[in-house]
């Protein structure tokens, strides 16, 4: 039976799951922006367990490799030392997150060395790889060969600078050895020469039908589905699996050429579940059962001169649910290569592959080389909690989209969100049933209430299903918001201990803030556990199910403390004048750099000079300012969904408690609408009565402040340029 989407059964399954993230490189320091796949990992693998799926949530470090290789040298340790050294960093860093892996390994460990050794002969002896003689650049004055980062030059397809395995500043493509243009050894700086040498292939060409058809069934986010088509339903090119390095697995009888960093990565996802399993048992979890699947689906591994759809396409029900949440710049790795090497060894293909958008600080890129990032311990030594940052990664825009971090931002979303709606509302009805009745009221559940719970996980569940981390969160937020509004309308406080109604509205209002803990802890981790205890509640929050969202709260609690704290502005003052500091500082000592090698060119200069090239006529500082255009499409039918309209401004007030925000009533020719927006410091709200500006006006509603926001005013840059019309368009036109 041919694999279809739509028979795809929801989660959760009777299969055992598998969540992987993206290997991390063991060769630097970890920053939030690296963090935010991981977190999205690990709400992702909760919240399925949640369910009662069968999960293994799984990764390891990225031993191998030539950027392993580069950076050891320059540090005179051996490269093992050196990933050793990172991996350990790595495994400490992480759960200070609350990413708690089942099973953290590493590609040079002796399990992923096998496997691999078993994956590769699986792929030879199917007879889809083959030796072939190819140019690799070679540095004369080092006597060296020059794979991957060993190497720089010009891409061959857009003109852009690049590494030796990679388009990092132009196109994005994935580079095979020799395809390099106008090559330079990193290593002497030299101009390098290009010398045929034997290497071995994999024929992912061959796999060209399978490839297109896994990619028609593919889950997860839009761009994992769609980017990969360009290569598979192009020209796709076979696959240079071996390297000349020391560094690396070797390639089967042949100790000159290492495997392809590429090749045991991956396989690693494999490992780490297999060290799980045997950790816990197979009767806990079956590594086999997730990988391999049935004994039919062994049976039916193609070979290389197999040309029936049906040996291309494996049965529904041969294996697992793996899911690989990963980085969008190595979508082509995991949804060509990967499946490719996956069906020809005769093991489970990927479900899902759910691909994060990049992280910009500010609006501007990351940059270890000038020190402008946020640093991992550096966001745990300022004293910030991790559920703080997990919930700010995992809600703020969808996952495939690109996220600005800033200090500000993170500010706002704290206090509004997880302090203003989540906290409140959960101390305040916590508190007062503690007061008044030493727990949770004597009474049913009201019908109502239990429909909205049902509502609540009900929209959990489809975030699941969705691949949407953020809707996962939303789920408990939302939920919050609704038991605020709850509390509010009813006004307990005003009623007497004995009223039935007092007694009704307490007993909602603490399921709820269960509720809540259980929905929320995929993302808050730390306080659904802190709410569990207020609550006095029994058994452990991190492995109940969904359905304790509904099972009766204990009758009696003291009371309990605050799940989050504000954070001051002048928190804020303080931290971005330090980060600016130290870009400052590192920028400086990049360009002293820069002078004492005469004509060594520093980031921020090539940068520069692209940015000339690209438009004379806009200078340096006007470029650094602004965003990159996003590399990821959205379909027309995504766009046709935005119901922009134009509005008039007809009152507007400042909010109490919030600096920044503003009420402010539109006119959209059919009705009024209330929007709150961050224009209160940027504009004299006086003045803006009567302007013409331009609205979402189908976006979800909001509560932030305590005040609904219907719509989202539209404005441009950190000014809050409002967005207008040339001409006097009526209230209420649509944009087009």
């Amino acid at each position: 039976m041919d694999i279809d989407t739509q028979t795809r059964e929801s989660f959760p399954t009777d299969d055992p799951a598998v969540v992987t993230c993206g290997l991390p490189y063991a060769n630097g320091d970890l920053h939030i922006g690296h963090l935010r796949t991981y977190v999205g990992g690990d709400i992702f693998s909760r919240a399925l367990k949640r369910l009662g799926q069968d999960t293994a949530f799984v990764s390891g470090s990225d031993m191998h490799g030539t950027p392993v290789a580069v950076n050891a040298a320059e540090e005179g340790v051996t490269p093992e030392s050196f990933a050793l050294r990172h991996h350990e960093q790595y495994e400490t860093t992480f759960p200070q997150f609350g990413i708690e892996f089942d099973n953290y390994g590493h590609t040079h460990d002796e399990t992923n060395v096998k496997m691999t050794r078993e994956i590769v002969d699986e792929l030879i002896q199917a007879g889809y790889v083959y030796e072939r003689e190819i140019p690799i650049a070679y540095d004369p004055a080092a006597d060296q060969w020059l794979p991957d980062r060993f190497v720089n030059g010009t891409c061959p397809y857009c003109g852009a600078q690049a590494r030796g395995d990679e388009c990092d500043e132009g196109c994005g493509r994935h580079l095979e050895p020799g395809e390099i243009e106008t090559p330079v050894s990193t290593i002497t700086g030299n101009d390098a020469e290009y010398r045929s040498r034997e290497h071995q292939f994999f024929a992912v060409s061959d796999l060209q039908s399978y490839l297109s058809s896994f990619l028609d069934r593919l889950e997860g986010t839009t761009n994992a589905q769609n980017q990969p088509r360009e290569w598979v339903e192009g020209e796709l090119q076979d696959w240079c699996i071996t390297r000349d390095m020391d560094w690396g697995v070797d390639y089967p009888d042949d100790n000159d050429l290492v495997l392809y960093v590429w090749v045991d990565a991956p396989i690693e996802y494999i490992s780490s579940t297999k060290q799980y399993a045997e950790a816990v048992g197979t009767d806990t979890f079956d590594w086999e059962a997730a990988w391999r699947g049935s004994e039919e689906s062994l049976s039916s591994t193609p070979s290389i001169g197999d040309t029936d759809e049906n040996t291309l396409t494996p049965d529904i029900d041969t294996g697992g649910e793996i899911i690989h949440i990963i980085g969008r710049d190595i979508i082509q790795h995991h949804t060509v290569f990967w499946p490719a090497m996956l069906r020809t060894a005769g093991y489970t293909e990927p479900r899902a592959v759910m691909a994060s958008g990049f992280i910009t600080l500010e609006g501007k890129g990351f940059s270890t080389s000038r020190n402008r990032a946020v640093w991992a311990d550096e966001y745990l030594d300022e004293g910030f909690h991790p559920d703080l940052l997990r919930y700010y990664l995992a809600t703020n825009g969808g996952f495939q989209q690109d996220v600005d971090f800033s200090w500000s931002r993170f500010r706002e979303r704290v206090n509004n969100e997880l302090v203003g709606t989540v906290g409140n509302f959960i101390y305040r009805s916590l508190l007062f049933a503690a007061r008044e009745f030493d727990g949770t009221p004597d009474v049913e559940l009201s019908d109502s209430v239990e429909e909205r719970i049902e509502t609540a996980i009900d929209a959990f569940t489809a975030g699941i299903n969705d691949y949407s981390v953020r809707d996962i969160g939303d789920s408990a937020v939302k939920l919050s918001q609704f038991g605020n509004e709850y509390i509010q309308r009813h006004e307990p406080w005003k009623l007497d201990n004995d009223d039935p109604k007092k007694q009704q509205v307490m007993r909602d209002c603490i399921q709820i803030a269960k509720a809540v803990a259980v929905l929320f802890e995929p993302v808050t981790p730390a306080a659904a556990e802190r709410v569990w205890a207020d609550l006095g509640e029994s058994g452990d929050v991190h492995t109940v199910g969904v359905e304790s969202a509904l099972a009766a709260p204990p009758q009696t609690f003291g009371e309990p403390t605050e799940l989050f704290e504000k954070i001051p502005e002048e928190r804020v003052d303080e931290l971005t004048a330090k980060l600016d500091d130290r870009v400052t500082e590192a920028t400086d000592d990049s360009n002293d750099d820069a002078q004492s090698a005469g004509n060594a060119e520093t980031e921020s200069e090539s940068e520069s000079e692209t940015a000339k090239n690209t438009n004379e006529s806009r200078s340096e500082s006007d470029m650094t300012d602004i965003d990159p255009i996003a590399d990821d499409r959205i379909d027309f039918e995504d766009f046709e969904e935005l119901d922009l309209r134009v509005a008039k401004i007809v009152e507007t007030e400042p909010i109490e408690d919030a600096d920044k925000l503003a009420r402010v009533v539109v006119d959209v020719g059919v009705e009024q609408r209330q929007l709150v927006a961050g224009i209160r410091q940027l504009h004299d709200l006086d003045d803006l009565i009567g302007e013409t500006v331009v609205i979402v006006a189908n976006l979800e509603k909001a509560e932030i402040f305590g005040v609904e926001s219907n719509g989202m005013l539209l404005a441009a840059g950190a000014d809050a340029d409002l967005l207008t019309t040339r001409e006097d368009a009526d209230p209420g036109t649509s944009i087009q």
